[in-house]
């Protein structure tokens, strides 16, 4: 556990003294104050059915920024280590492999939740400022918290194993990005008329991150997003694991 502790805490201070998260951070921020701005006025001039929580985290806009996070904050992970020649010292260090994996993984996940984090403040802001509290939901507030940390979960172990798999950092990133993205991409497959059929509906159904976030921004909080996410994280990092362990033996 102490190793762990060392490593994990190495790797924050890696991100935070690094520019990149800083300005990952401000830009994030600022772009989806922006996002915030304009649902606000647009449900101002329009009567809207649903929550300014569900229209925010609805909005393509959105989830163009909140993808290309993924690849910035794990690019780095292992591929700058088999750059720079220092994987081979770390996996042959007196260290778990997964303790490596495990505190690398855990580290990125909490800068993605630091950076995210600010986007909620815009809610209980807004509801402080206006008094409005049609606009604002607790259900939907926590609903969609709690999609958003599911759906980082699983795309930081995306970016994880393609960080692990390469020693470029642009293939890392391109990688994480076509998966997070094709991934997103599963939902929208039945409303172009791709598939048809209520089986396969079921099943881009239960895939798809829309309409997870669609439930879960309506407040209405179902186990099968958090076991699909939970457990194909874990899958997805044990394959990384894997993968290092097999690098380990051959050297």
């Amino acid at each position: 556990m102490r190793t762990f502790s060392i490593l994990f805490q190495k790797e924050l201070r890696s991100f935070f003294l690094s520019p990149l998260a800083w300005i990952v951070m401000a830009l994030f921020t600022f772009l989806n104050g922006w996002l915030f701005a304009s649902m606000v006025n647009a449900m101002r001039l329009r009567v809207s059915p649903r929550s300014l929580v569900y229209n925010l985290f609805d909005s393509g806009w959105f989830w163009m920024g909140f993808f290309i996070l993924f690849p910035l904050i794990t690019m780095r992970l292992f591929a700058e280590e088999k750059k720079m020649g220092t994987i081979e010292g770390l996996l042959t260090a007196p260290v778990r492999t997964s303790e490596v994996v495990l505190a690398k993984y855990l580290a990125t996940l909490v800068v993605y939740l630091i950076i995210v984090a600010p986007v909620f403040f815009f809610f209980p802001l807004f509801q402080w400022i206006t008094g409005e509290q049609a606009a604002f939901q607790s259900g939907a507030f926590w609903g969609s918290a709690l999609g958003l940390g599911l759906i980082g979960m699983f795309h930081v172990a995306i970016g994880t194993l393609a960080s692990a798999v390469t020693a470029n950092q642009l293939i890392a990133a391109m990688l994480t990005f076509v998966f997070v993205m094709l991934h997103y991409f599963f939902g929208f497959m039945e409303r172009f008329g791709l598939v048809t059929g209520s089986t396969w509906s079921e099943t881009l159904t239960y895939f798809s991150t829309i309409e997870h976030m669609h439930s879960l921004s309506e407040g209405l909080i179902d186990s099968r997003p958090i076991v699909y996410y939970v457990s194909f994280s874990i899958v997805l990092i044990a394959i990384t694991h894997h993968v290092l362990e097999s690098r380990k033996w051959r050297t």
